[in-house]
């Protein structure tokens, strides 16, 4: 895709007419109890019915449960305020012939206020503002609903959905940015007393027509209710900290808090007056612009966190309640996931433990493939280390469409996107897929001109999603069909999908919320920037855009991830850690590393050894523990080409090009095992400490997996399923049910064909019998799993149908293999039995695509 090709957040970023934040830390000063009070008890976790009842749609050890039952909800977006009231049942029928169970909508308050300020919910002026009416005839269609009220609702509005006069009525509550000019892009400050006594004039106005409609048992309704939207993202994009009056109150109230007698350690305005602080805050000075930067981000996320249950307790005091509130997670931008985690970092506080609040992804990836795979693995794993044992993943925002989102016909996803994408979410636990957006439409006028060139509620033009798999007109796009099969893939195996819980190997990727606290770097403070370079060329997943989990993904290592700022490790609980590290690393995650390799840990950091702390203060508590003292950092430049050889249990191999080393002097009980090649240097050491290890590679080594997998040996990785596919981008994934039943979920990213066996703990895995996946493909593939009173052992196909004591399957090509427990049969396929009794098995061997195996 070209640089000037528009997507998804190209589209929304040029559109940052509002929205934004500012947020308290739940523990400053003059804090509301909201927060406090949405943590309520009981096994099923939800915002609690006001009758007392049990809830009618929950969430209990990672898993969304509807009527208490596992359920995985697979829903498609259509905003009814973007097609005609007659149009409405059009479209749903295309859901229903999707196979989808659920329809979300945004619901715009730019659009039910009129200009005289009331607000109509009822369709009293256009009927197409009709909400219970959209909701009702959902419901009267058999869907459930997912209403996404806001107040800022992005989807390609004007002020991304906030009504122009609240902007002119509000003017305290309109930001000015970074040395006192305008914003980038005009936000408001969430928390400014007078906006949100306007949210909640708008949520009195519309939570009471959707608490009537809520699920209860026996019939569809609303299932969940998303507040506000991407909060956070706007500001972030704009690098816009949203400073008003009642912000930056807020944030020196915050600061002396936090540092009391410290402060002035930290910053040399600390005794100033309140005008001299705001000042220095607004322009802040070189020599503490990391440490306002971080202070900044971790301010803002309690402030997030206090919108977001501002909103919840207006939602409930119109009686929602019983249905999880939702948070939707922003960050993706250009087929990648590199910068998603910002936007967990940003959140996290606002839904992390917090009794019925659950997180949502926002994903925009296009197609998956060998670069983007390990970004949505990340997506998840990073997720869900903030998600606490019972929260569930759920995906808000699933591209659904071929992407063309400029309309100038220069992309078009292939086909496999949201096959891949839908598989890969589910083999992870997602738990709701929103496939956004699903059917397109049309943007209304605005009721009062506004002399903003088209006058319209959106930003594209009179059409809006005209990628979707549904166009505006109401026609089966290019991805309607793709998107079909995707959800028809997932929904053979629904109830299966829904109760599974993946599996790992004794290995955790660690998460470091604070490395993505770089969205306020104050422009031209060269401190701040250098922060964020250093941090964003290593942090997450890896140098060279997620050199250490792609080689971890590729090489089959299914690994999860845990927040290393929430709590010391147990390394009998984790044995092996891997990190991605950089030079600037907080000094108590440093401490905890240090205790976890004490304790008997095996780490794995990749990228540099870090040397200075997030405000850009030396902290080598980590190096000095390990006996490394870094001198120098080798760099590529034109003509000067750096390479690293590999020594010890590393060789042999070729000389290798990188473009970063990080060089020290390593102390006698370490074992060098990278050296850079001009200098001899020291940049790959295996180190002793206490009970544990550390091995360090402090260069962006190359994605070769022969040296990969001699690193993760000699870190105590031990991968339980393997496999002999010789084709990158091939990986299997596994999961469980509660009785040991499993499905083993085979992905091909590349475009290239491969054959090929696997084993699991040195067994071999189907019988030893092959796999074929074609480019761009997947399978999930039962072993020991009951489906429709079949038990089966093993399979090489995948079911695609499941019925009375028979199942259809569906092979990607050369022989499959089935084989159940007791007798079976299929039509025209090499039938043999073997044992008795218990140990009766029924092999099936075909060279058939599709071909249904019954009990005999």
């Amino acid at each position: 895709m070209s640089p000037f090709t528009p997507t998804r957040r190209t589209v929304l970023t040029a559109s940052l007419a509002t929205a934004a934040g500012a947020g308290l830390d739940l523990h400053a000063p003059g804090v509301a109890s909201g927060q406090a009070a949405a943590a309520r008890g009981g096994p099923v976790h939800t915002s609690s019915p006001d009758d007392g009842t049990q809830p009618a749609v929950g969430y209990a050890k990672k898993r969304l449960l509807i009527d208490g039952a596992p359920a995985l909800v697979l829903a498609g977006e259509i905003h009814y305020f973007r097609l005609e009231r007659d149009d409405w049942q059009s479209r749903l029928d295309q859901a229903k012939a999707a196979g989808l169970d659920t329809i979300a909508t945004y619901v715009p308050w730019l659009w039910h206020e009129l200009p005289d300020g009331t607000i109509d919910v009822a369709g009293e002026t256009k009927p197409e503002r009709d909400l219970g009416a959209f909701i009702d005839l959902c419901m009267d269609n058999g869907f459930h609903v997912i209403p996404r009220p806001g107040p800022f609702i992005m989807a390609e509005t004007k002020n991304n959905g906030i009504p122009h006069r609240v902007y002119a009525d509000h003017p305290d509550a309109v930001p000015t940015g970074w040395d006192g000019g305008e914003t980038a892009a005009p936000t408001l400050d969430y928390l400014a007393p007078s906006f949100l006594a306007e949210a909640e004039r708008w949520y009195t106005a519309v939570m009471p027509v959707i608490a009537d409609r809520l699920h209860r048992p026996g019939r569809p309704g609303v299932i969940a209710v998303q507040l506000d939207n991407e909060i956070g993202m706007i500001s972030w994009v704009a690098n816009a900290p949203d400073f008003t009056e009642h912000l930056l109150a807020e944030f020196n109230a915050w600061l002396d808090d936090e540092y009391g007698d410290d402060l002035a350690d930290r910053y040399p305005f600390a005794d100033g007056s309140r005008e001299e602080r705001d000042e220095a805050i607004q322009s802040p000075d070189d020599s503490y612009a990391a440490a306002l930067m971080h202070d900044l981000g971790r301010y803002t996320r309690g402030r997030f966190a206090r919108y977001a249950a501002e909103l919840r307790s207006y939602a409930e005091a119109s009686g929602v309640t019983g249905v999880p509130f939702i948070i939707n997670i922003h960050g993706t931008s250009g087929g990648r996931g590199e910068r998603y985690p910002i936007g967990v970092s940003q959140l996290m506080q606002t839904y992390s433990g917090v009794d019925g609040m659950i997180s949502g992804v926002d994903m925009y990836l296009g197609e998956l493939d060998q670069r983007n795979a390990p970004d949505l693995y990340l997506i998840n794993a990073f997720t869900d280390a903030t998600n606490d044992d019972d929260q569930p993943l759920t995906c808000l925002e699933f591209d659904a469409g071929h992407g063309d989102y400029g309309q100038a016909l220069e992309v078009a996803f292939d086909p496999s996107a949201p096959d891949l994408k839908t598989r890969m979410c589910v083999a992870q636990g997602t738990r709701l897929i929103n496939y956004y957006l699903f059917s397109g439409g049309f943007n209304p006028p605005l009721d009062e001109p506004v002399g903003d060139g088209n006058e319209r509620i959106g930003t594209t033009g009179e059409r809006h999603g005209f990628n979707a798999p549904v166009t505006p007109e109401g026609e089966r796009n290019l991805s309607f069909e793709p998107t079909r099969t995707a959800v028809a893939a997932v929904s053979a195996l629904r109830d299966t999908l829904a109760v599974m819980r993946p599996e790992h190997d004794p290995v955790t990727l660690g998460f470091v919320p604070d490395h993505y606290l770089t969205q306020y770097p104050a422009p031209g403070r060269d401190q701040a920037q250098q922060v964020v370079r250093d941090v964003e060329g290593w942090r997450g997943a890896g140098p060279r855009g997620g050199s250490l989990a792609r080689a971890m993904l590729f090489a089959n290592v299914r690994f999860d991830s845990v927040d290393l700022q929430a709590a010391d490790l147990d390394p009998h609980e984790r044995p092996v850690l891997a990190l991605a590290g950089a030079e600037h690393l907080g000094t108590e995650v440093q401490e905890r590393l240090v205790r976890y390799v004490e304790a008997g840990g095996s780490l794995l950091l990749a990228g540099k050894l870090p040397v200075t702390d997030m405000a850009a203060r030396e902290s080598t508590v980590l190096a000095d523990a390990l006996g490394l003292k870094v001198t120098d950092t080798i760099t590529g430049a034109p003509g000067f080409y750096p390479s690293v050889t590999a020594h010890e249990w590393a060789e042999p191999l070729p000389e290798t090009r990188c473009g970063r080393a990080q060089l020290f002097d390593a102390g006698g009980s370490a074992t060098v095992f990278l050296r850079e090649v001009s200098t001899g240097g020291a940049c790959g050491v295996d180190v002793p400490l206490g009970d544990g290890r550390a091995v360090v590679i402090a260069s962006d080594y190359i994605v070769d997996l022969t040296f990969w997998r001699r690193v993760f040996d000699a870190v105590g990785i031990r991968r339980g399923i393997t496999h002999t596919a010789t084709t990158p981008g091939v990986f299997l994934l596994s999961a469980a049910d509660d009785d040991g039943g499993r499905l083993l979920h085979a992905f091909n990213t590349s475009t290239y064909d491969d054959t090929f066996t696997a084993e699991e703990d040195g067994e071999p895995l189907f019988g030893g019998h092959e796999l074929h996946l074609p480019g761009q493909s997947a399978l999930m593939l039962p072993v020991g799993l009951t489906l429709g009173g079949l038990t089966i052992d093993y399979a090489t196909a995948e079911p695609v149908e499941v019925g009375d004591r028979q199942i259809r399957f569906r092979s990607l090509g050369g022989e499959a293999t089935v084989v159940v427990r007791g007798n079976a049969t299929a039509r025209g396929a090499e039938v043999t039995r073997t044992g008795r009794g218990d140990e009766r098995r029924t092999r099936i061997r075909t060279e058939c695509r599709e071909f249904t195996v019954r009990a005999a």
